[in-house]
């Protein structure tokens, strides 16, 4: 057994599949089982990393070392529910089976469990094996009565405990709170966030791109670390500076205290404040910017997208600046004045990579770490 760490505790747990099995045929219902587990163990990121599996539940824990931002984590959960809701979906629309097991995949859904607290690990039979009162308690918390009390089917709960650790005390706003009383361990305070609009506002959504006759300039990086860390410091200023190339930069105008669409990235050059509109928000895969030029002609804008596209050696970064859009004599000074900008963005998107590379490594977290469920 390690010595005791601190970190969080995540519970994935297939909601109504005991229910589905009791009226399923066991052969494809254990094939669908096996798919949606597939697919959540592919999901869990770092820090992130897998103790086990238990039943319909997948079991993981966080590494120590990686600063996860709660943001971060938070569009974690949103993007595994989101996959997990696809999945679905697509086994829907692509079954010609007309057993049970396939009639019934529509009533699976999902819900996620997260606490901060201490833990042992063991190392059992092929797997790591959790250990500690706060294991026993968000094992508990698996039986609550949050479905009776707000009507949830799918919902991810924090304890108090993890959402004071994550700062995501601004989120709450978007939350239900909720006491569970439990024997031997008294009331415990958690919030509960519904997913099911999370899914419903990401599958209306539709994706902006700059169509390639409209590309200014388009710069890259290569990063050993996958997408979700690289994400997890663009949205840290104090690392966001180095590839806006600025003398500092705040995100503002945010939505339950999280940076979404509408959001501002508010850059400093000097006394100059330039502002960037987030227009798009993928998290995890692509960011798109809209901002005003500072030129006396008004009204003309670029668009800024960046975009992480995992690799077998971790992330591209790709940033992609639009020619400038708005008045024929804006678009033309526009494009004058960005005309040196090609060296200075590779620079910066160079600078940014490798001081995050660079972050990592002095926290003591190896890239086998960060690479590997």
């Amino acid at each position: 057994m390690t010595t005791p760490q601190q970190g969080y505790m995540l519970i994935a747990d297939i909601t109504g599949y005991t229910m589905y099995l009791s009226q399923s045929e066991l052969g494809h219902a254990q094939q669908v089982l096996q798919a949606l587990l597939e697919l959540l163990i592919e999901h869990t990121k770092p820090p992130m990393r897998i103790s086990r599996l238990e039943g319909d539940a997948v079991i993981s824990y966080s590494l120590p070392g990686i600063t996860l931002q709660g943001q971060t984590f938070v569009e974690m959960i949103e993007n595994t529910y989101i996959a997990f809701r696809r999945a679905i979906d697509l086994m829907v629309m692509n079954n010609t089976c007309r057993c049970n097991a396939c009639a019934n995949i529509s009533t699976l859904d999902l819900k996620f469990f997260i606490h901060h607290g201490t833990f042992g690990i063991q190392h059992l039979g092929g797997h790591d094996e959790l250990v500690g009162s706060d294991v026993n308690l968000i094992h508990r918390l698996l039986k609550n009565s949050v479905r009776e009390k707000t009507g949830f089917r799918a919902y991810t709960l924090y304890t108090d405990a993890a959402i004071r650790q994550l700062g995501l005390e601004g989120f709450c706003e978007k939350l239900v709170s909720h006491r569970q009383e439990y024997e031997h361990l008294g009331a415990v305070d958690v919030w509960v966030q519904d997913m099911q609009p999370v899914w419903v506002e990401k599958r209306a959504s539709t994706r902006i791109s700059i169509p390639p006759d409209q590309i200014f300039l388009q710069v890259e990086t290569q990063m050993a670390m996958p997408p979700e860390l690289v994400w997890n410091y663009l949205i840290q200023p104090e690392y966001a500076v180095t590839l806006y190339g600025s003398d500092g930069i705040d995100y503002v105008n945010r939505t339950g205290g999280r940076v979404a669409k509408g959001s501002v990235v508010q850059c400093y050059h000097g006394d100059q404040i330039s502002p960037l509109t987030i227009i798009q928000w993928q998290p995890f895969e692509q960011m798109t910017t809209e901002t005003l030029l500072p030129m006396p002609i008004k009204n003309v804008f670029m668009l800024i997208d960046l975009r992480l596209i995992p690799t077998e050696k971790g992330t591209r970064l790709v940033q992609t600046f639009s020619k400038p859009k708005g008045p024929l004599v804006g678009r033309i000074l526009g494009a004058i004045a960005f005309s040196t900008l090609a060296k200075q963005a590779l620079h910066d998107i160079d600078a940014f990579g490798s001081l995050i590379e660079k972050d990592l490594v002095a926290r003591g977290v190896g890239m086998d770490e960060v690479n590997t469920p």
